[in-house]
């Protein structure tokens, strides 16, 4: 099976890896046949860990090719990579401030089930393109041999995606089932959250591979959505935890792992 991915086109490399993180939401949804409650303990350290792995690779992974592609082929390197990192960062705060916006509006505490739960369908959704984006600007870029571009590099990445959308496919199905629904019902609607990032993933792959001197504002875009993600969902959940100190080592942690992985195999 490794030979078989190490082997395959970059394309179904790319395909592989958000399956797999799809696959996590998936199995995250899952726990609604299991469970009524999820242990908050367990759920805090992997949202730690992956918010570690994500900043880490946000850098090592993304950042850094983007300044060493930006520079190879003569663009002014600290300029696209701070424009892209921002926008990375703006378009996901938009969405959260319209979603917010949509939830604040009036009555909507009196919508039906059906509403509120599409709603929350909805946000998870929308956080998971521009992880499928990353990801696949993450294998593109080994495709394009951006400098530091590296195919476990790329993997770990979407490891680290896959982890955080573990909670995420729970954050859905649960909720689902208190409101009435199905056990099967509240799963197919956890699980669907995830389906936009094999999608997103391929656009991001065929887009910097087909637009090269998009390579570096395409990678620092997903860095600025991937450290977007960390700091304003996963950080901050994880420390409501009662043990903020251990919680943290598990953030330190992810990102000595992703650091050590990335530079050991560049």
């Amino acid at each position: 099976m490794i030979n078989f991915y190490i082997n395959s086109s970059i394309y179904t490399q790319v395909l592989l890896a958000t399956l797999m993180t799809w696959g996590i939401t998936a199995l995250g949804a899952a726990l609604v046949y299991f469970f009524k409650k999820v242990n908050g303990n367990i759920l805090d350290a992997m949202m730690g860990l992956s918010a570690g792995v994500m900043i880490s690779a946000s850098f090592w992974s993304l950042l850094n090719p983007a300044i060493d592609s930006a520079s190879k082929i003569g663009m002014n390197a600290w300029l696209i990579v701070s424009i892209g990192f921002f926008v990375g960062s703006v378009i996901l705060i938009l969405s959260d401030i319209l979603f917010g916006k949509i939830l604040s509006k009036k009555g909507t505490k009196n919508l039906t089930g059906l509403k509120r739960s599409l709603m929350l369908i909805f946000s998870i959704t929308l956080h998971n393109i521009p992880e499928g984006l990353a990801i696949g600007v993450a294998y593109g870029s080994i495709a394009m041999h951006a400098p530091g571009a590296t195919l476990t590099a790329a993997f770990m990445l979407a490891v680290g995606v896959g982890i955080q959308n573990f909670p995420e496919g729970t954050a859905v199905s649960l909720p689902l089932r208190r409101e009435g629904f199905s056990r099967n019902k509240s799963f197919v609607f956890g699980m669907l959250s995830g389906i936009v990032e094999p999608i997103a993933g391929l656009i991001g792959c065929i887009l910097v591979m087909y637009v090269q001197n998009i390579l570096p504002f395409f990678l620092s875009f997903a860095a600025g959505a991937m450290i977007y993600v960390a700091v304003s969902e996963l950080i901050p959940e994880s420390q409501n935890n009662k043990h903020k100190n251990l919680i943290s080592l598990f953030t330190i942690l992810g990102f000595v792992i992703m650091m050590m992985l990335d530079v050991a195999f560049s």
